[in-house]
């Protein structure tokens, strides 16, 4: 069976996000939304992470929790770019836990299930020692997997760490890869990323507080997944909260003003961070600041 796209229309103040199911070619780039989560354990709702599938190819960019998982299911529903062993390269936006806890996973998982080869693992500063603490923390994982009765292959678990600064951090045949500094509080490294591919233009803020990087890295790009918050959550009552996501995240009205200037084809929400408050709260806030075409986006979501 051949699997569908998700075509998606303008969500305004009125009308809720809509997205209808159409058979027929599949674009040669789609965007597979595997976890829109937050350190919130929403069930329904993975750690963040996302695929771009170029031309059979997948590249992930962030590895919350649950998203070797989610590229199963995703595999499940057409995404044959997903089967576990093509799970190869990661491009990390920053090492807060909530969008690395997968990481392990992401290293291990392919491997025991006979990836041969090394992941590329691409990120800020610190992600090496990160990684360097995981694979000693598994040290005696893959002692009895490569000696024992497993005999699991000696190159598969292993990861080829990028610590990477603005500018072209990637490019093969089917995709270059841009990373862009973005603000999220005190993090001294954030990136946001964008990928070229021969038919679409997509660029991921990661987590981040308003900043003109993304405006400029989008620059009219066909879809821009960008994370947001709820303002109107209990924790904005208290004036330290108020003062983290000004630091930290992007407001409705703050994210408004960033599309309309970055004036993307499609304007994606990702990493909502909900408040305990529902989504189409969330929805009819953006709608009233923002005009353009844009979704809410869901696990699984392809877009």
């Amino acid at each position: 069976m051949r699997p569908f796209v998700l075509m998606l229309v303008a969500c305004t103040l009125s009308v809720s996000c809509v997205a209808t199911a159409q058979t027929g070619p599949l674009p040669h780039t789609q965007v597979v939304v595997l976890g829109t989560g937050t350190p919130e354990p929403y069930p329904d709702r993975s750690g963040p992470a996302v695929a771009i599938i170029v031309n059979g190819a997948a590249y992930l960019v962030d590895c919350g929790p649950g998203v070797v998982r989610r590229a199963e299911a995703a595999e499940q529903n057409g995404i044959k770019a997903l089967n576990v062993k093509n799970l190869k390269i990661v491009f990390i936006t920053h090492l807060h836990s909530d969008h690395t806890l997968g990481y392990p996973d992401l290293i291990f998982t392919p491997w025991v299930l006979h990836r041969r080869v090394p992941l590329q693992a691409y990120g800020p500063r610190g992600l090496r020692r990160m990684t360097d603490h995981i694979l000693k923390a598994w040290q005696q994982d893959i002692r009895v997997r490569t000696t024992g009765l497993e005999e699991a292959d000696r190159t598969g678990y292993k990861v080829e760490v990028h610590e990477v600064s603005p500018g072209v951090v990637y490019q093969d045949q089917n995709v270059k890869v841009t990373a862009f500094p973005v603000k999220h509080g005190s993090w001294k490294q954030a990136f946001g990323y964008r990928f070229d591919t021969a038919d679409r233009s997509i660029v991921l803020s990661g987590d981040t507080a308003p900043t003109d990087t993304v405006v400029n890295a989008c620059n009219a790009c066909d879809v821009l997944l960008h994370e947001v918050y709820n303002p109107n959550g209990a924790e904005m009552h208290d004036q330290h909260w108020k003062e983290y996501f000004a630091a930290f995240h992007t407001s409705p009205q703050q994210l408004g003003e960033i599309a309309a200037r970055a004036h993307p084809k499609l304007l994606v929400l990702y990493h909502q961070v909900l408040e305990h408050l529902p989504e189409q709260d969330l929805n009819e806030q953006v709608g009233r600041y923002y005009k353009g075409k844009f979704v809410s986006a869901h696990d699984l979501g392809v877009y």
